[in-house]
């Protein structure tokens, strides 16, 4: 079987620093699409409803290299389309994605509570990556690793694709040391700094992750830096990545961290309350950057108010 080509340059500009979505038609199974709109209403069609993609293809939405087509045209397989999708309505995040650092290979950002890091399911145009692009006119930029849309803080993001993979390399070998700070019930008899090594397992679909018995997938060292009353300031390092690994272990420890809509117990869905933030932050990133060998340091400039 013969290497597939390159696919084309998109001849769509980003929208509101969303990529559009690129299609390549595939081999047709027993000859049952004629033209280009045969494919598209049967891919799309059970999706956003067959009259939406006629909308779409009457409006000139679907292009081609060569430029809009109407979906009249022979199908064709191998053939490239892009088109934008519909963004879903967003409620707008009412906080700003500061910068703490730029250079030509990357950017670290400090995203705030309730910012998605990169396009996903409602998430759009809200999100860490479509604002730092619209922002500081950087279309290629792309985040490194990932962090989840309710915790605030450092983003390594890389300016240049082909620059990407080094930076993804480092979170995936665990050569970058994250450092978190939390706010949770303080209790004096949960015994302090400790090391929780837990198997962790989240099923798609379902909001909260689970430990369950077995083999250890998940390592946290979790510290008592402050206290006030009756809630405590952590620190906490993981040495793995697992979802929501941080507020599971926390949780265990009887020490849910504070606003937390899902741990202990899963909140009804429903308007976000930007005034109640989980009280979660990413605190530093610190790794040896892979192009010169200097070492890094970044350091978060918000702060959590849960504890003043």
């Amino acid at each position: 079987m013969g290497r597939r080509s390159k696919a084309p340059a998109s001849p769509l500009p980003q929208r509101d620093g969303i990529d559009p979505v690129r299609v390549r038609l595939p081999e047709d199974p027993g000859g049952v699409w004629g033209t280009v709109r045969d494919h598209l209403l049967d891919r799309y069609g059970a999706a956003v409803g067959a009259g939406r993609i006629e909308e779409m293809l009457l409006s000139g939405r679907f292009v081609g290299t060569e430029g809009p087509v109407d979906g009249a045209e022979p199908y064709a397989v191998g053939r490239y389309l892009w088109f934008h999708r519909d963004f879903p309505a967003e409620t707008p995040v009412p906080f700003p994605i500061g910068v703490v650092h730029r250079d030509e290979r990357i950017v670290v950002a400090d995203k705030p509570h309730f910012l998605a890091t990169m396009p996903r399911g409602r998430h759009v145009t809200e999100t860490a990556l479509a604002r730092l692009r619209r922002e500081l006119g950087l279309p290629y930029l792309q985040p490194a690793h990932r962090l989840d849309r309710l915790t605030a803080g450092l983003v390594l993001c890389v300016v240049r694709p082909e620059d990407r993979g080094a930076y993804q390399t480092l979170f995936r070998d665990r050569r970058v040391r994250k450092e978190y700070e939390a706010v949770a019930p303080y209790d004096p008899a949960v015994g302090l700094p400790v090391t929780v090594r837990s198997r962790i397992e989240k099923e798609r679909g379902v909001m909260a992750a689970r430990e369950l018995p077995g083999e250890p997938n998940a390592e946290s060292r979790i510290e008592l830096v402050g206290r006030a009353g009756g809630l405590g300031r952590y620190r906490l390092v993981p040495e793995t990545g697992r979802t929501h690994q941080l507020r599971v272990h926390m949780n265990g420890l009887g020490l849910p961290i504070l606003h937390d809509p899902i741990y202990p117990v899963v909140r009804a869905d429903g308007p976000e309350d930007f005034g109640r933030p989980l009280q979660l932050l990413a605190r530093t990133l610190e790794f040896t950057d892979p192009f010169t060998g200097v070492p890094r340091r970044f350091e978060s400039r918000l702060a959590l108010s849960g504890l003043a």
